[in-house]
């Protein structure tokens, strides 16, 4: 037989509960973080002064220590400010890509999705692509992000980029591949160029031709310089001019300087 004792409460602890802090809260803090001023910080984030300032106090309060100093000229954060500054941005941005994640699944190909491209083929596909996702998705916020490869993979890395438009293969690790069309090289010269007309040119006819290249960074300037290593062309042979984009290349070859590829 089992005996009830009623009226006997288990013992609580002398410490109070932790209070958890809003995403108000959080807002409010970060805005000050980054402006160090209560009327700039309340005007970025649409809220009251008086109400950025009690979101802020109730957030030190909540966690126990202070994280603005305040003076009657200027604003400050405590050391601990500037440390728990950096895990309030960081929860902010996981709460929003959790906003972002949801409304990507219960309404897909709507919000923003961030296209990354590289200088090489953005004038040429963005005109259709763009196009294309504009009739097929209306509701979808395509934000192009043109960059060299290096730095448009930083950015996937990173979260600030969704999607990237570039050469493959890359053998990146955990980025997935999806190869959708191939292109041939061609050689481009001018056109009373000694080569000119031929409909078969050999490959070591690179090993000496003074060539035209884009700027270091670019993947088509690694991969024509792949074809033409290939070629036997020697590392120590000119290439004479460089450019940042292909139709800079193609009048430099009109105009006499070289070749490209």
């Amino acid at each position: 037989m089992t005996q009830v004792n009623q009226g006997v409460r288990p013992k609580q602890s002398g410490k109070s509960p932790v209070k958890q802090p809003s995403l108000s809260q959080l807002r409010a803090f970060t805005a000050v973080a980054e402006h160090l001023h209560f009327r700039d910080a309340a005007a970025a984030i649409g809220m009251s002064q008086p109400a950025l300032s009690g979101a802020v106090s109730t957030l030190e309060e909540a966690l126990g220590v202070q994280l603005i100093e305040r003076t009657t000229r200027k604003v400050l954060l405590s050391p601990a400010g500037e440390r728990l500054a950096v895990r309030a941005g960081v929860v902010l941005e996981a709460v929003a890509a959790l906003m972002e994640e949801a409304e990507a699944v219960r309404a897909p190909f709507t919000g923003v999705l961030r296209l990354g491209v590289i200088p090489t083929v953005a004038p040429y596909l963005l005109p259709t692509v763009l196009r294309l996702v504009h009739e097929r998705y209306p509701d979808l916020d395509l934000q192009v992000h043109e960059e060299q490869t290096s730095s448009l993979l930083e950015g996937l890395a990173a979260g600030r980029l969704d999607l990237l438009l570039l050469a493959v293969p890359l053998g990146v690790p955990g980025v997935t591949e999806i190869p959708l069309f191939d292109e041939d090289f061609v050689l481009v010269m001018e056109q009373d160029h000694w080569l000119g007309g031929r409909a078969d040119i050999p490959r070591d006819a690179l090993r000496e031709l003074p060539l035209l290249l884009l700027d270091e960074g670019h993947c088509l300037r690694d991969q024509a310089l792949d074809i033409c290593r290939e070629a036997g062309r020697t590392q120590g042979a000119p290439v004479t001019t460089t450019a940042a984009g292909l139709s800079t290349l193609v009048q430099l070859v009109a105009g006499g300087l070289g070749v490209t590829l």
